[in-house]
């Protein structure tokens, strides 16, 4: 080193020369970590700041749409996007022409009909005198379909709602995706979409929590009924902290299992035991526990226990009314036993009727059905329903009692008084205390001429038109072929079909219908 910088390194310039070269790392240092800053936050700028909220907007008859949306929703603010939830009857023209980015999740039910969330959207949109719309051409959409290939006009209402947006200018963010009776494949595919939406950040999806229930009661309420064995069923939660909370309209999802004797042939029929042992999700498995859940195909003799396993798909969920209150400490159930073609019980009705031993424990959840909820004043109220229909209407009577609200009106069908009264002892204390203003019954084989609840109606026609003047709701729970649109038309022929429309739009005419 030359002498010279030995001679001139004063303390003063040492001391100098170190504090710029610490001023020279920390401007450095500050900006790398700003650097690093705008990266990290590169794609949540480009997510939120940079555009409007995220619409995810939802049309849903029994709550499965508006809950997926919710899920939808929650996933996109995880990773930094702004949205807002809203059910499709809430869209007017000007939010949907400022929109530019939309999710829909709506819901088909019945053969191809609407749900009633949709009803006010489509008659301001989609109806003939109003088809032209708004321009959408700045909106770009993605839409969930739910439906039930059961019906011949599977997911009409969320295809029909996507060649409307399609007309009117907005543009897919990608192909519309139609699910099957809740089907998980089709759910991941839309999950996988809401990634594209992100800009790389990573959406938290929150699945579904069941709870372990236990089979506490099965009493046979119809004997010699000329009908299908129906039973009154009773759920005790193993936690009933988390467990029991509900209100009047709410259902129950239940995975349901095959029998020990249909897991039995399966098995013996690929040649393998269901002791063996397997990997699933992370988990050890018996090979017997994921057939008895699962969707079960021709057996294959001579596979490997875990590549079937792997290769199975699991059993769909059913969903059932529940006829009791939180405050009846179990959920009460009436289900009638469905039989396949072949004869043998029906998947979840065999389930909790027959195959199930009493104890046994089965996992569920409860979940909320808005739209069959009770109003939060004494209005009155019009319950109709048939045949297992009445444990949707039983918590409504329940709670209005324990309020005391009212005036109530039931109108009951079934086959004969004898053996499908079903909640008779109940009915009888309701109209003996006042809970129950009427009760019209329409039992069809107690008489030459059939009658059914629709007839009930009608020949109360001056007495529906009061109710409704004076700001009645009507709730009807039951069968969506047999019974449902009797009692639409007769209400129709009654006030019309503008006054029925009405009704669902204002909220006033809810179904619970299956």
């Amino acid at each position: 080193m030359p002498d010279w910088l030995w001679i001139d390194a004063g303390p003063v310039r040492v001391w100098s020369a170190a504090t710029l070269v610490l001023l020279y790392v920390a401007l450095c240092t500050a900006l790398a970590r700003s650097r690093r800053r705008r990266q990290d936050s590169f794609h949540s700028i480009l997510a939120s700041s940079a555009q409007p909220p995220l619409l995810v907007a939802f049309a849903s008859q029994t709550g499965c749409a508006e809950e997926i949306a919710q899920q939808t929703a929650t996933a996109l603010q995880s990773a930094g996007i702004a949205t807002t939830l809203a059910p499709l009857s809430a869209l007017g023209s000007a939010q949907l022409r400022k929109t530019e980015r939309a999710l829909f999740v709506v819901s088909t039910t019945g053969e191809g009909d609407a749900p009633d969330g949709a009803t006010a959207f489509i008659s301001r949109f989609m109806t003939n005198g109003t088809a032209t719309g708004p321009a959408l051409t700045s909106l770009r959409f993605g839409l969930l379909a739910l439906g039930d290939r059961e019906y011949r006009n599977f997911c009409a209402f969320g295809r029909r709602l996507n060649d409307w947006l399609g007309r009117h200018g907005a543009q897919p963010l990608f192909d519309a995706v139609e699910m099957d009776n809740g089907d998980t494949t089709a759910l991941a595919r839309w999950r996988r979409h809401l990634d594209t939406l992100t800009a790389g950040a990573t959406t938290r999806w929150q699945q579904p929590v069941y709870d372990s229930w236990r089979l506490a009661g099965r009493t046979l309420a119809n004997p010699a009924s000329a009908g299908q064995p129906t039973f009154y069923i009773s759920l005790a939660p193993l936690d009933p902290a988390r467990a029991a909370h509900w209100q009047a309209g709410d259902l129950i999802e239940i995975r349901p299992r095959h029998g020990t004797e249909r897991v039995v042939q399966f098995l013996e029929a690929a040649q393998l035991g269901g002791h063996e042992t397997v990997q699933l999700q992370g988990r050890s498995v018996r090979l017997a526990e994921v057939v008895a859940r699962s969707i079960l195909p021709s057996p294959s003799a001579g596979a490997h226990p875990q590549v079937l396993a792997e290769s199975l798909a699991p059993l769909p969920k059913r969903e059932f009314s529940i006829a009791s209150l939180p405050a009846d400490g179990r959920v009460e159930l009436l289900v009638r036993q469905a039989r396949m073609d072949d004869g043998t019980p029906g998947l979840a009705s065999g389930w909790l009727t027959e195959h199930a031993w009493l104890d046994a424990r089965l996992e569920a959840r409860i979940r909320s059905h808005g739209a069959f909820h009770s109003p939060d004043d004494a209005r009155p109220l019009i319950f109709i329903c048939n045949g297992t229909g009445i444990a949707g209407i039983r918590p409504h009577l329940k709670a209005r009692a324990a309020a005391g609200r009212g005036p109530n009106w039931l109108i009951f069908g079934e086959r004969s008084a004898a053996s499908d009264f079903y909640y008779r002892d109940d009915i009888d204390l309701w109209r003996r205390n006042g809970v129950l203003t009427r009760l019209d019954c329409a039992f069809s084989r107690d008489q030459q001429t059939k009658i059914y609840v629709q007839h009930k109606l009608l020949q109360a026609s001056a007495t529906v038109c009061e109710w409704l003047h004076k700001g009645a709701g009507i709730y009807v729970c039951g069968s969506r072929d047999g019974m449902e649109p009797g009692v639409r038309s007769a209400l129709e022929e009654i006030v019309g079909a503008d006054e029925v429309l009405r009704l669902i739009e204002a909220g006033l005419y809810r179904r619970d219908v299956y």
